[in-house]
């Protein structure tokens, strides 16, 4: 006999604390009860999932409400995290259940036009519509080889450290002007702040408290900040040189971004810098060995299409558009036929049309391309998407990107940070 599935409802604010442990031990990570006030300040009830068994949750997922940079704007988009299947209700539907729970939500309720996520394996949500979307730059930099370019333009400012609770606004100023024209990059609330900024001691391992560098330009105001810690712990290569892990770097000009590296690369006892930063990170351009920046890409954020029509109306394009795409979604029915694409002058409007189509694909090679990031091209030249009309996809692809990649400056946990 196969076994019914278990209802999905909304938890209360009595078992939230039992609801986000279980989902945290899914990840093999522990909540403190100081995680536990923060993730629980971050979260609207209304907007998460629970399957119980017998009163024990077994199963969660959550939506969180954020404004994330779009090429051309800022588009609303919902943030899926705290999402977990106990071991012990594996294979059962509940992960399905939950996604089509939440996306057949968003477009009944006509809320956000596009779902977002970091999952932490890249295997499990292609199968629910969502497409990689932007690529992380894992860099490893040898410290002592990095030396500046001559005429490298550091600016009149001046890097001083502070404490980060006490930086927190300037660290938040120089985040929303940044992030203004970052596509890619979310809003961050009080919520969201106190989650980044949290340093738990058991979170640390063997790395120190966090540390906060301001870039404070002549005048006073605060030009970036980098936050980081130091770790002593052997790194791998042998000989237990120290690391400073750069937990995230934002700049509002090219004189803050390589000051806050110059003071980077100038922390002594240190042999390595490890950074995640964009796939076009500038680095390794200001230096006179690149070799110095040892680089590796990994999939990020994925995104994925609610309603196309107002995901695709939404963002901008690089150049005016007239396409038929033929969307196939077999999670989300309702995408399912032709949209007609029309972009020109700095607006665009998407309408199911029944006029010949120019593309054929899924929704989740939309949503891969959706930030500009992965290019239709490359999914073309890979049979994922089919290109009906001669010179469309080419039409398309330049369209679709961006002048800058883009990249999720966030922790693992989307939404909280």
């Amino acid at each position: 006999m196969t076994t019914p599935p278990l209802p999905l409802r909304p938890v209360t604010a009595q078992e939230f604390p039992s609801w986000a442990r279980m989902i945290a031990d899914t990840y093999g990570m522990d909540r403190s009860e100081d995680e536990l006030a923060d993730q629980r300040a971050a979260t609207d009830l209304s907007r998460t999932l629970a399957a119980f068994d017998e009163g024990v949750p077994v199963a969660g997922a959550s939506v969180y409400s954020r404004a994330l940079t779009v090429p051309g704007g800022i588009l609303p988009v919902a943030g899926i995290a705290s999402v977990g299947v106990a071991p012990t209700h594996r294979r059962r539907g509940l992960l399905t259940s939950m996604m089509r729970a939440q996306l057949t939500g968003l477009y009944e309720k006509r809320l956000e036009p596009v779902a977002v996520l970091r999952p932490s394996e890249a295997g499990i949500y292609g199968r629910y519509g969502y497409g990689p979307a932007t690529l992380g730059n894992r860099m490893r930099c040898d410290r002592r080889a990095m030396r500046f370019r001559s005429g490298t333009d550091f600016g009149a400012g001046a890097v001083r450290l502070r404490q980060p609770a006490q930086a927190r606004p300037l660290l938040e100023q120089v985040y929303d002007r940044a992030r203004a024209s970052a596509v890619g990059w979310p809003d961050r609330q009080a919520a969201h702040w106190a989650v980044r900024l949290a340093d738990h001691p058991h979170r640390r391992g063997a790395a120190t408290s966090l540390r906060c560098a301001v870039h404070q330009e002549s005048d006073g105001r605060a030009g970036g900040y980098a936050l980081y810690r130091h770790s002593s712990a052997p790194d791998g290569s042998g000989d237990g040189t120290g690391v400073v892990e750069v937990v995230e770097l934002a700049a509002l000009s090219r004189p803050a971004y390589a000051a806050l590296w110059r003071f980077l690369a100038g922390i002594d006892l240190v042999t390595w810098i490890d950074y995640e930063g964009a796939v076009d990170e500038p680095l390794p351009h200001l230096l006179t060995d690149p070799r110095a920046v040892r680089s590796a890409p990994v999939d990020r954020l994925w995104v994925r299409p609610v309603d196309i029509g107002r995901a695709l109306a939404g963002r901008g394009y690089a150049r005016p558009l007239d396409l038929v795409l033929d969307v196939r979604d077999d999670f989300c029915p309702w995408n399912t036929g032709r949209h007609r694409l029309l972009a020109q002058d700095g607006t665009a409007v998407c309408e199911p049309t029944t006029a010949p189509a120019d593309l054929r694909l899924t929704a989740a090679e939309l949503g891969a391309a959706f930030l500009g990031g992965t290019s239709l091209a490359a999914l073309g030249a890979a049979g994922l998407v089919q290109e009906l009309r001669p010179g469309a996809l080419g039409l398309a692809s330049s369209a679709f990107r961006g002048e800058r990649e883009p990249w999720y400056p966030g922790g693992w946990a989307f939404p909280l940070c």
